[in-house]
């Protein structure tokens, strides 16, 4: 019998014990972002000074040598400016952590007693924010790129919410028609890197895989699409014929990125029902987080920092 796969999450009862009150998430903020002691985020001073009659409050008097520039650790994090306790964000966090799927902010809002829906779709924003990818890396490896679509036709729309050109159901074989494109980029048994883009075509797909996947990867794989054309040049580059039936030819296959691009697309349907082009960009980061820290024993953790 084969062994279970061990669940890299963190558990209610495990959540409970670690955040029993709001100093104690206000600990495990402040030794993640600073590891190494707490330091001036203005000018990056070790040398700061606690404020006796505020808690998590210090002093810094190199940026600010007359009176001195006061700080506390919510300063330059999303939980800056909000009456919400540090608790109540990192019970919407570890909800969108362990939602395989994500969670919507109605969700967070009948859970949580929020107060407004307003305000548990801004606390998730603010999340989403904060779980993108700052210390990005080019993909190396065996690395998949492939396009999808997210958004409804637009034969679906009412005629007074079609853009122009919209009624023409062009893109690329007709499933692009009114919906958003995202290109999408993944190394086996690695990392996947998703962008919002303008376009499916040569030069908007050239620029990202420029942009996520190093040049001296070992293999490239697509499908036929011909937006892929100019990149045979740079990259070591095989493409897969989904028309003529192939899905599998030895390593060449689009597999793994079309695994991420189910994940992604139950999600926007069964989740999120609705998502904008405007915040698209957003909520495609949050699924790239979960999935590059789906081995990750401390992705809670891995999300504080970035947030």
């Amino acid at each position: 019998m084969s062994k279970a796969k061990p669940v890299n999450q963190m558990t209610i009862g495990q959540f409970e014990t670690m955040f029993p009150d709001e100093d104690a998430c206000c600990a495990y903020l402040v030794a993640h972002r600073w590891p190494e002691g707490v330091a001036c985020p203005r000018c990056g001073n070790a040398d700061v000074h606690p404020v006796s009659t505020m808690p998590w409050h210090w002093q810094c008097y190199q940026c600010a040598p007359g009176s001195g520039y006061r700080f506390s650790h919510l300063v330059g994090t999303v939980f800056e400016n909000t009456n919400k306790p540090l608790r109540d964000w990192y019970r919407v966090i570890h909800m969108m952590l362990t939602s395989k799927k994500g969670v919507s902010a109605l969700q967070v809002h009948r859970v949580m007693g929020t107060g407004s829906y307003r305000t548990a779709w801004y606390m998730c924003h603010r999340i989403r924010a904060g779980m993108q990818d700052q210390e990005f890396c080019k993909l190396v490896g065996i690395v998949e790129v492939d396009e999808t679509f997210i958004g409804g036709k637009a034969g679906n729309r009412h005629k007074n919410k079609r853009g122009k050109g919209d009624d023409n159901e062009g893109g690329r074989g007709g499933i692009g028609s009114g919906k958003t494109p995202v290109a999408g980029a993944v190394s086996r048994k690695g990392n996947v890197c998703a962008r919002v883009v303008e376009g499916v075509g040569a030069d908007a797909l050239t620029a990202f895989v420029r942009e996520c996947v190093s040049n001296k990867v070992s293999l490239l794989c697509t499908d036929q699409w011909t937006g892929y054309r100019h990149i045979k040049s740079e990259y070591p580059h095989k493409v897969i014929h989904h028309s003529k039936g192939e899905y599998v030819v030895g390593a060449i296959h689009t597999n793994t990125i079309e695994g991420f691009w189910s994940i992604l697309k139950r999600g926007m349907v069964g989740t999120f029902h609705k998502v904008s082009k405007k915040y698209l960009p957003l909520y495609v980061a949050e699924f790239q987080f979960r999935y590059n820290h789906r081995e990750d024993g401390d992705i809670f953790g891995a999300a504080i920092r970035g947030c």
